[in-house]
């Protein structure tokens, strides 16, 4: 569960997801600066107003955005260059907000309603087929980004984070059913007769799946 200090701390982050810094995503950087391992002025997307309002919170000096981590700009928009993309979905994937639209070898496009700017996908592209565009104009920091803009960045983040995990949970389903189907009926799944092998082969998937059933068995 996440604390009020975490969550004051949280909700203060333009919810970019960025990664610039150098947590995993907003929240990794909220519980960091609420134990005092990262510094409140970490976060160029925020900028000098995201200093201040998490100063306001943690009682930390006012300080400048450490360059270290990135500089204050103004908000940008990711756009592919279609005459370049060639559909490999690897942006997809780096997406935080799922802004992304696209399918394997087919044009991708970038929704930009919903693009943080957070430029995940800038590194990933083996074309070099994705471009910025400056879309806030002189205005940087929270002048760009509203608090509408944020909210909806943390909740496709979090929408896309439980997709993520539910895939993974459904794959180790199937993959559980499968071997479940196997140990079975061993020698129907298997090359080898004789009674040995078999027998050892069970025994090895058995201990994997009681493994298995350990590990996405609820805590108590």
């Amino acid at each position: 569960m996440t604390s009020p200090l975490i969550g004051r701390i949280h909700d203060a982050l333009p919810q970019t997801q960025c990664k610039r810094c150098g947590y995993p995503d907003c929240l990794g950087y909220a519980q960091a600066i609420s134990i005092g391992a990262a510094d409140i002025n970490q976060c160029p997307p925020g900028g000098a107003e995201g200093v201040l309002r998490l100063a306001a919170i943690t009682g930390h000096a006012v300080k400048p955005i450490d360059p270290d981590f990135g500089a204050e700009g103004p908000r940008t928009v990711a756009f592919v260059d279609e005459d370049w993309c060639i559909g490999c979905t690897l942006c997809i994937a780096a997406c935080p907000v799922d802004a992304i639209l696209g399918a394997n070898k087919r044009m991708h496009t970038v929704i930009e309603a919903h693009c943080t700017g957070c430029e995940l996908c800038l590194p990933v592209c083996p074309v070099d087929c994705i471009l910025l565009e400056n879309v806030s104009g002189e205005a940087t920091g929270w002048q760009a980004w509203s608090a509408p803009e944020a909210q909806q960045a943390r909740d496709r983040y979090e929408a896309r984070s439980a997709r993520l995990a539910r895939e993974v949970q459904e794959q180790e389903q199937r993959l559980l059913a499968k071997a479940t189907l196997k140990v079975s009926d061993i020698a129907e799944h298997s090359q080898h007769t004789d009674p040995a092998v078999l027998a050892k082969k069970r025994s090895i998937i058995e201990a994997v799946l009681e493994r298995a059933r350990a590990k996405r068995k609820p805590a108590d």
